[in-house]
């Protein structure tokens, strides 16, 4: 008979009374014990844990902006790259946890629908928190986080500084002067296409061997925009598909408000070029 393995023999530690282990760094009892169904329904669970995971990505994902913008701001370009680079990767995991969700059928989510109340993702201040610093800022957005200072307070502060875009279009000034009307805009507001900034980032896609670092921030920009519109449009094609033309639990239009979402340009200016070029 073989001896079981032990891996204490390889020096594996197996007793932790006094001790951190891998649950206690992790919290994982308070993160196991916050499913909380309120119906009987089987795939409640699916519904609680996708958009909990969701919400874990989206706070890594705030961590990483916030840090790159400042990264950015101060010329430090490398890590703000990697940066950038690890939010694209964290929306590619979010846009892997709709084919999850899209398991669940119509039938499905109708018996437990009514227990989510007027609950919905619509309002979600970490995402709300992501469009404001990528630069789709609308104050009116603000609204349903009212009866939460705190996080209207944190939303607000979000909105009173430059977002990442702004400081973008800051180091795109550094190396091709941008008009006042750009770099004093109203901060509360998103970003205008504008001619002059089309033609800096033209400039630089035309000889990028000369602009090399704003090259990279423009591509690095382009695609974590790739990577977010994919979110919204399997965000969109999900609830089609689980509840069709129906109104949102929150009082959207569900499908007519996703898909105007789906037109929102967060750097315009990098898509557009590619036309003229």
């Amino acid at each position: 008979m073989t001896t079981p393995y032990d891996p204490a023999k390889d020096g594996a530690q197996m007793a932790f009374d006094g001790r951190m282990s891998y649950g206690d760094y992790l919290h994982l009892n308070a993160i196991l014990n916050a499913q909380h169904p309120l119906s009987d329904a089987h795939d409640e669970m699916l519904f609680i844990v996708q958009h909990q995971t969701s919400e874990l990505w989206m706070r890594l994902a705030i961590h990483e902006l916030t840090a790159a913008r400042t990264a950015l701001a101060q010329e430090d370009v490398r890590p703000a790259f990697k940066m950038l680079a690890r939010v694209s990767r964290i929306f590619d995991q979010l846009n892997g946890a709709w084919d999850v969700l899209r398991t669940m059928t119509p039938s499905d989510y109708t018996t437990f629908r009514e227990a989510l109340g007027q609950s919905s993702g619509f309002q979600s201040h970490q995402y709300r928190l992501i469009e404001f610093v990528l630069g789709n800022r609308n104050r009116a957005m603000l609204r349903p986080h009212a009866h939460q200072p705190e996080i209207t307070k944190l939303l607000e502060a979000e909105l009173a500084q430059p977002s990442l875009y702004d400081v973008a279009l800051q180091a795109l000034h550094r190396a091709h002067p941008l008009p006042e009307a750009v770099l004093a805009r109203d901060l509360t507001l998103p970003h205008q296409p504008n001619d002059a900034v089309a033609a800096a980032w033209t400039q630089v896609y035309r000889a990028p061997q000369q602009h090399w670092t704003l090259y990279e921030l423009a591509e690095k920009l382009v695609d974590l925009e790739d990577y977010f519109r994919r979110w919204r449009f399997n965000h969109v094609t999900t609830v089609e598909r689980v509840i069709g033309f129906k109104r949102g639990t929150g009082g959207t239009g569900g499908i007519s408000y996703l898909k105007r979402m789906l037109e929102v340009e967060l750097f315009p200016e990098l898509w557009h070029l590619r036309t003229d070029l």
